[in-house]
């Protein structure tokens, strides 16, 4: 029995968790939920689940909550940040999977390192941030980290019982999002309805917006390179709009490998929760001959300048990255307040990337203060932005 926490549970990633958890409840047992306003759906996991502690955003969110549960439901209901470092540390759990969004995500991961917790990563902003800083703790802790995107499961997959010194190149896959064959012109006139239609994955607002952008696979890059400790010119990203081959790794000798599968969260969730196990589950088998062919492109930067923006981010290091997460975060949810269009998304990253003088092998300090100098800078630029 295996003894899980899940911070974000009312996220698209939770919710799956949840699913897998439930139709395994002689593996799985649910230690702690976190959530941040959605007191409905939480209340639901909490009536099915029976977690010992939850956490939510506000002390307003944890007295509805109370309210609205029995008097024989036992659970512990914390709230504000430190009631999310509580739950991200609570003793009895074996594993957390974080899936905050965003980069909320990154303070409560660290409590769980610290807590010597082994952690199912669906957070990529986590490793964004502070991934230089993430992986020495992990280190220290003896603390596993295994991703859950899809992209990086694979390759984790791809690398096990593979000496890491025969790696040469990484290749991270990339639907193309709903736009991939949009012109440049077509871009400027897209609606927000138009970019949450993601033609693969059902995700969540941001994560979709960001696989539109292609920011989303640039996030991706960086992670990569702290996860399996790679050079970002070692890191490539092809356009496989079939979502087929969720990623793949080339060695030193030319061979290739690749992780391929159904376009479905719950199988690298399950592999995360049951490493180095695996364990079967209801989805539908691949089927190749139905699928056809499979095609690889080159990602066009011109068109999707955020990952270029990315790239340059990763390349730079320090507090960079930081800033790129940042200011995507307020951009994007401009966009989801109509205040700026989706080609704008890119100009204010970029024009807020040249203001920043990055800080190399920052401290979580300095981390937080980039973060925070970022926001400030993003939200003045978009205020010179006229629709």
């Amino acid at each position: 029995m295996k003894r899980i926490t899940i911070l974000g549970s009312t996220g698209s990633i939770g919710c799956s968790a949840l699913d897998v958890i439930g139709k395994n409840p002689e593996r799985f047992q649910v230690e702690a939920l976190a959530a941040g306003r959605n007191i409905k759906l939480l209340k639901k996991q909490i009536e099915k689940f029976r977690p010992k502690v939850v956490a939510v955003s506000t002390k307003e969110s944890a007295l509805k909550l109370r309210d609205s549960l029995t008097a024989k439901t036992k659970v512990k209901i914390f709230y504000n940040e430190e009631g999310l470092n509580e739950v991200a540390s609570f003793p009895s759990t074996d594993i957390v999977i974080s899936a905050i969004s965003g980069s909320a995500g990154l303070i409560p991961t660290l409590a769980a390192i610290e807590a010597g917790k082994d952690i199912a990563l669906a957070n990529k902003e986590t490793m964004v941030m502070a991934g230089e800083i993430v992986t020495k703790r992990a280190n220290k802790k003896g603390v596993k980290i295994i991703p859950v995107d899809s992209e990086h499961s694979a390759i984790f997959q791809c690398l096990e019982g593979q000496k890491r010194q025969n790696l040469r190149r990484i290749i991270l896959t990339a639907s193309g999002g709903p736009f991939f064959n949009f012109t440049r012109n077509q871009l400027k006139k897209v609606s927000l309805s138009q970019t949450l239609r993601h033609p693969k994955w059902k995700m969540g607002k941001k994560i979709t917006i960001d696989s539109a952008s292609m920011m989303n696979k640039g996030l991706e890059v960086i992670e990569a390179k702290w996860l399996f400790n790679m050079d970002i010119s070692a890191i490539d990203v092809l356009i496989h709009p079939q979502s087929i081959v969720h990623s793949m790794v080339e060695f030193i000798d030319g061979a290739f490998l690749a992780q391929m599968g159904v376009p479905d969260m719950k199988i690298p969730i399950a592999y995360a929760l049951t490493y180095p196990e695996r364990m079967i589950n209801d989805l539908p088998s691949l089927n190749l001959v139905k699928i056809g062919k499979l095609e690889f492109l080159k990602p066009d930067i011109k068109k999707f300048p955020c990952l270029g923006l990315a790239y340059a981010a990763g390349i730079c290091g320090g507090t960079a990255p930081v800033v790129l997460n940042a200011a995507d975060e307020v951009a994007v949810a401009a966009f989801m307040e109509n205040r700026i269009r989706f080609i704008n998304l890119s100009e204010i990253i970029e024009k807020v990337l040249v203001r920043h003088v990055s800080i190399n092998s920052p401290s979580l300090d300095d981390i937080l203060r980039a973060d925070l100098w970022a926001r400030k800078e993003t939200k003045k630029t978009i205020e010179r932005i006229a629709l």
